[in-house]
């Protein structure tokens, strides 16, 4: 099996949290497997989350962090992040990076008529989200709106393909051996990575 570069991203602000053991799962599966694994935290990074402007032309300049955010996603061939599911959506600080980050000329460029062109294409993309909301409640009820944002108009957008996911819901106060066997199936595509 080739060796890949893998960037693994805790999505979670917090300092502990099941999204954290669930990267270090997936890491060490992969890195077990031979790649090459570099774990980035939510919470370690240092940056300003609000855009605070109105358009791309006059951006906020990154701050060391999400530099070397860029570069990691620019290194690596196989990007995985996990987060949890707040109120719907991503946390503040998550969707904080993404608005800074993923920015014209080092993510996607404009073409100004038609869709802009995704500049990190060549990369795969594994996402592991958590939530309260019962599986099927997510799935049937609500048509996992999360998993098609983060799928098309996030990843897919900038080049990532494909887009795999792995949800773990009623994840608030899960039993420990249910905690178990979710890190297990982690550590195991982690593994599996090819």
């Amino acid at each position: 099996m080739p060796r890949k570069r893998i960037l693994v991203l805790n999505g979670h602000p917090a300092e502990t949290s099941l999204s954290r053991q669930m990267v270090l799962a997936y890491a060490k599966g992969a890195a077990d497997q031979g790649h090459d694994v570099r774990v980035l935290h939510l919470r370690d990074m240092d940056f300003d989350p609000d855009f605070g402007f109105g358009g791309f032309k006059t951006s906020k300049p990154l701050e060391p962090d999400l530099e070397s955010f860029l570069n990691d996603l620019e290194w690596c061939q196989h990007f995985v992040m996990a987060a949890p599911m707040w109120w719907g959506g991503l946390p503040a600080k998550l969707k904080g990076l993404i608005d800074r980050a993923f920015m014209p000329g080092r993510t996607f460029n404009s073409r100004g008529n038609g869709l802009p062109e995704p500049l990190l294409k060549g990369r795969s993309a594994h996402v592991i989200l958590t939530s309260d909301s019962p599986w099927w409640y997510f799935r049937f009820l609500l048509h996992r709106p999360l998993f098609w944002q983060i799928k098309r108009q996030i990843l897919e957008f900038v080049g990532f393909k494909p887009v795999t996911f792995q949800h773990f819901a009623q994840a608030s106060h899960p039993d420990p051996k249910t905690v178990d066997s979710w890190l297990e199936k982690v550590g195991r595509s982690g593994a599996a990575v090819a």
